[in-house]
């Protein structure tokens, strides 16, 4: 048994392939001297050198681009995108290049490359920073979307992505660098495409992901307290959904909560909804519903940082009102 942070997950994880495969390396922007924006990396340039933790000039395009050429060519590459946001510079190789290939070569090509993304707000990090667009992302065919919200997930889904022959987006909440958890070698790890039923429950589902499980898990135990039973839904992977776990999760509960860090209007949870408005309507007791962050952008106050998102009130609140 260890104690790992999250941070310190996705480390060991990256160091361990590494170890284990020598067509795994890691390249991003301040990923190597410096050890990473977030210290995930920290220790790895020293242990793998420069041809392996690769520093990258601030061109997103360039070494996203880079990484897939890489991937065609056999290696298996890690980028590091040091922000979400930065990710935009480089959607022309995500979308057009990473996305297209295997269906565009016919199955001959692979593109087996992990694109890390730090991700959401709470930092004060202000409206460039701290953006949530995995509903973007998993949006676009030919792209596998995780996005863990536990350290256990985050050192063995990252291992499943290196191991994936398709392009795999990982989102990294920045809330969960520093959440810690003590680990057994034993503890089996679903699949990284499979949902978890996190907290099982008969009067409501809450399905969430990232960051906003741990506050999923605290409005549940607070509703608990009233004598509502909620079952609280891991989504773990957006693209593909595991739409069988979320329509059995209907047909348990026949009420839903959808907890959506990014913004209601087309966002992830919309499309949520519509996919069990569409298999699960006869399942359902109550209209659908979704606590999501502020239609704005993300404040730098803290005050008004905190206010803009989902919070535990919000989700109990939420809840009473929907069992009512």
């Amino acid at each position: 048994m260890a104690t790992l942070s999250f941070r310190s997950a996705i480390h060991d994880a990256m160091v361990e392939a590494m170890l284990a495969d020598p067509r795994v390396f890691l390249m991003g922007e301040d990923v190597g001297r410096y050890g990473g924006c977030y210290a995930v990396s920290k220790g790895m340039f020293d242990q793998f050198g420069a041809e392996r933790v690769i520093d990258t000039p601030l061109a997103e395009s360039g070494f996203v681009g880079a990484g897939i050429g890489a991937a065609i060519g056999g290696m298996r590459p890690i980028v590091e995108v040091m922000t979400v946001n930065f990710s935009l510079l480089a959607l022309d190789q995500i979308v057009n290049n990473a996305a297209t290939l295997r269906h565009m070569s016919g199955g001959q090509i692979s593109v087996p490359i992990v694109i890390r993304m730090a991700c959401g707000a709470g930092k004060q990090l202000a409206a460039q920073h701290s953006h949530s667009f995995e509903g973007w992302y998993a949006h676009i065919p030919g792209l596998k979307v995780i996005y863990p919200g536990t350290v256990a997930d985050a050192r063995y889904m990252l291992q499943m992505a290196i191991a994936d022959p398709d392009p795999v987006i990982m989102f990294e909440h920045v809330m969960l660098y520093n959440q810690e958890e003590t680990l057994c070698e034993s503890d089996t790890i679903a699949p990284m495409e499979q949902a978890v039923v996190r907290r099982d429950g008969h009067d409501l589902t809450i399905i969430t992901w990232g960051a906003n499980l741990a506050k999923s898990m605290g409005a549940a135990e607070q509703l608990a307290d009233v004598g509502i039973d909620a079952l609280v839904l891991d989504l773990r992977c957006l693209r593909p959904l595991d739409v069988d776990a979320l329509l059995a999760a209907v047909t348990k509960t026949h009420k839903v909560l959808i907890v959506d860090e990014s913004w209601k209007s087309g966002g992830m949870a919309a499309e949520i909804s519509a996919l069990i408005g569409e298999q699960g309507f006869w399942s359902l007791d109550a209209p659908i519903t979704r606590v999501c962050s502020a239609e704005v952008p993300i404040p730098y106050p803290a005050h008004l940082e905190m206010a803009a998102l989902p919070q535990v009130s919000a989700i109990v609140a939420a809840a009473r009102q929907l069992v009512a």
